[in-house]
């Protein structure tokens, strides 16, 4: 008796494995992207089915492109849940308050936030003193 119950949640167990990998081919490729707004000195992290998509973001909100590189919803995703598990909050829209260690998250976890760090304190100094 014992052993039905083995194999029945062995099978189960393979079961929901097998509909997890199916299920990660369903992402589509697009642009993961980092946008920063000077006057909420906060960050926005996202993805966009294409470039018209991003256009019409960046037309509609005062913000500026740091940086956008070829990826998926499923990047995103993980991104949050490890900035999640990091200790950093965010609100619905994937926004988050701008700071030098959120920074140094993103580019250690590989996320597009433009060529340096260095380049980042930059423009928030530029904008600082304009």
């Amino acid at each position: 008796m014992h052993k039905r119950k083995i194999i029945k949640g062995y099978k189960t167990l393979i079961s929901s494995r097998s509909n997890v990998d199916t299920s990660i081919g369903k992402f589509k490729d697009g642009i993961i992207y980092t946008l920063y707004s000077d006057k909420f000195d906060s960050l926005k992290v996202g993805f966009a089915e294409n470039d018209k998509v991003l256009e019409k973001k960046l037309s509609s909100e005062p913000l500026i492109l740091l940086e956008m590189k070829k990826g998926n919803k499923k990047d995103l995703f993980l991104l949050i849940t490890t900035l999640k598990e990091l200790g950093i909050k965010c609100s619905d829209n994937f926004n988050f308050k701008y700071s030098s260690s959120l920074m140094r998250h993103l580019s250690t976890l590989g996320w597009p936030v433009g060529r340096s760090l260095y380049k980042q304190r930059k423009i928030k100094k530029e904008l600082l003193c304009a």
